[in-house]
């Protein structure tokens, strides 16, 4: 008897106590440890001032103008997509649709910014919330100078460090969504192809709003 409980005292200690400490910390991780701030470090950049969002101003798919004003006091989740993509964009749009049902609350909002503006017009925008039975109470699918898009893309969500200047023959194209604080602080990158992903992300914006 004294054996089988040496025996099980070791399991406690080599095995099982790991395996807790990691869970823990697993569990903090996710659901407790403050989200960092993303800066232009992330790009390779040395700056002291802190990183915001860019304004800017672009249509939406009911033709009607937004700025970086509609954000304001907003929690936010961006990504940079197009209505004829094939492959990722149909699954990141359902990621997104996952991320707007779980939260039914004015105070977090949904951009889609086109990255091919040119043809994705607001009427081609409106009927790709038609087609995914997207609600836009508090989602906008935005279009607006190519030039103008890219340039958030690149300088404000930092989604690419490759250099272009929105020309007919630059092409921007990612998976990630990118939420963005009340200060218009980017928080985090999350691939919008991935259900855990997904998953943690949903859980970031709670981490957020409780954010003081």
């Amino acid at each position: 008897m004294f054996k089988w409980n040496n025996i099980w005292l070791y399991f406690s200690i080599v095995v099982a106590a790991p395996i807790i400490a990691y869970s823990g910390y697993s569990w903090y991780h996710s659901k407790v440890q403050k989200l960092p701030v993303y800066g232009t470090e992330q790009r390779g950049i040395k700056s002291e001032k802190e990183h915001h969002v860019s304004d800017f101003n672009l249509t939406n798919q009911d033709g009607e103008k937004r700025s970086l004003d509609e954000w304001n006091d907003k929690i936010v989740v961006a990504d940079f997509f197009f209505t004829h993509c094939p492959t990722i964009c149909p699954k990141m749009t359902a990621s997104l649709k996952r991320v707007n049902e779980a939260y039914n609350d004015q105070n977090i909002l949904i951009n889609s910014f086109s990255v091919d503006p040119e043809r994705d017009n607001p009427e081609k925008l409106k009927a790709y919330t038609r087609k995914f039975n997207i609600s836009t109470e508090n989602w906008d699918l935005l279009t607006g100078p190519k030039k103008e898009i890219y340039k958030l893309a690149r300088n404000s969500f930092m989604l690419v460090a490759t250099d272009g200047d929105g020309g007919p023959t630059d092409f921007i194209h990612s998976e990630n969504l990118v939420l963005v604080d009340k200060k218009k602080r980017i928080r985090g990158y999350y691939d919008g192809t991935s259900k855990n992903e997904v998953d943690q992300l949903i859980i970031d914006i709670k981490k957020l709003q409780n954010e003081k």
